[in-house]
């Protein structure tokens, strides 16, 4: 749908059409369309120099990313977050290389923002098959890390706000390490999105270093600041989880997956996708025990809907629907927690 502010000229639509006659692939042609409307009107409306270059640079560089990022689009990917400054052989680096291992292990390719410290522990513990990078070019960190820069895994961003949507777009789990500022605030962005639904519903752990404070101190904080002034749901606790074991980190990542796929809404119903769809009477007792998030309406095992049969849309899976009031994230991901059960 045409945003009703972009309004096209008759010649701009008729330039705009013989592009779409052009294009080969006619799959999603609306949302082709609905860019090239907004590219022309960018340009058509907007002389600022600096305004131009960022449109310009960001779409490049999503471009660049997407392409990167499509031959891999099948295989489960974890993002790790965490310092630039942490030196290669401490405590730190190891632990994150560990952890990095474990996952390439499992099979699960690790993206990492392709600096130095963490980024470098999480690339090497990967290795160069597993590791993806999304660098971002500062004057004081000029060059990618070795285990990504020799391969073709490697997209390097100008802005800050292009490469965080690739870090977070395209894994299926996140490990924040500590970090500093930009650390921080690529942990409070997930969340964010997370809690406001703008997410997928991911499993987010952070990993606390041995005998350290770190991410305990984090959270009282949110405890006392956040909570206690319900600025937040406490529920939304449950989007993460603390942890300083290797093991246990894995394993809230893996589990996440053992029964639980992915979600979607029809109309108002949330459709969620299982391996296997629990029983009518354990139906029941999770329809009394989450009547908070679903206004009392029941929850139930369903058939794919026509328009997820209209566009293939895992149609092999088993379904649950319900009525969510998609306010509180967090009894959501309990909720996840108590369907992956079923498999355990």
């Amino acid at each position: 749908m045409i945003n009703h502010h972009l309004e096209i000229s008759e010649r701009d639509k008729a330039i705009i059409d013989n592009i779409c006659n052009e294009i080969t692939d006619k799959e999603n042609l609306d949302i082709k369309r609905q860019l090239l409307y907004s590219a022309i009107t960018l340009l058509r409306d907007h002389n600022d120099r600096l305004d131009l270059k960022l449109a310009s640079a960001a779409v490049t560089e999503m471009a660049n990313a997407f392409a990167m990022f499509a031959p891999f689009k099948e295989v489960r990917k974890v993002t790790i977050f965490g310092s630039a400054r942490v030196s290669q052989g401490t405590p730190l680096y190891e632990k994150t290389k560990e952890l990095a291992h474990t996952f390439a292990e499992a099979g699960w390719m690790v993206v990492t923002g392709a600096g130095p410290g963490i980024m470098a522990a999480g690339s090497e513990g990967a290795g160069t098959n597993m590791a993806i990078g999304v660098n971002i070019r500062l004057p004081f960190e000029n060059y990618p890390n070795t285990w990504v820069a020799a391969g073709e895994k490697l997209v390097e961003m100008k802005y800050f706000f292009t490469r965080k949507l690739m870090l977070m777009k395209e894994s299926s789990g996140f490990l924040v390490l500590p970090g500093g500022f930009g650390t921080l605030d690529e942990c409070f962005e997930l969340l964010t999105l997370v809690q406001t639904g703008k997410a997928e519903p991911n499993p987010i752990v952070l990993v606390e270093p041995d005998e350290s404070n770190y991410w305990h101190a984090w959270e009282n904080f949110v405890q006392q600041q956040v909570y206690n002034r319900q600025f937040a749901d406490v529920d939304d606790s449950s989007l993460y989880l603390i942890t300083e074991d290797i093991d246990q980190a894995r394993s809230e990542v893996l589990n996440f997956y053992s029964n639980y796929h992915s979600r979607r809404f029809i109309n108002d119903i949330l459709v969620i996708r299982l391996q296997k769809a629990p029983s009518e009477q354990r139906c029941a007792e999770l329809s009394e025990q989450f009547s908070d998030i679903t206004g009392g309406e029941a929850i139930r095992k369903i058939e794919p809907s026509k328009f997820e049969i209209h566009d293939n849309d895992h149609l092999s899976l088993d379904r649950i629907g319900l009525k969510f009031n998609k306010l509180h994230q967090g009894r959501l991901r309990q909720l996840i927690n108590e369907l992956n059960k079923e498999t355990l």
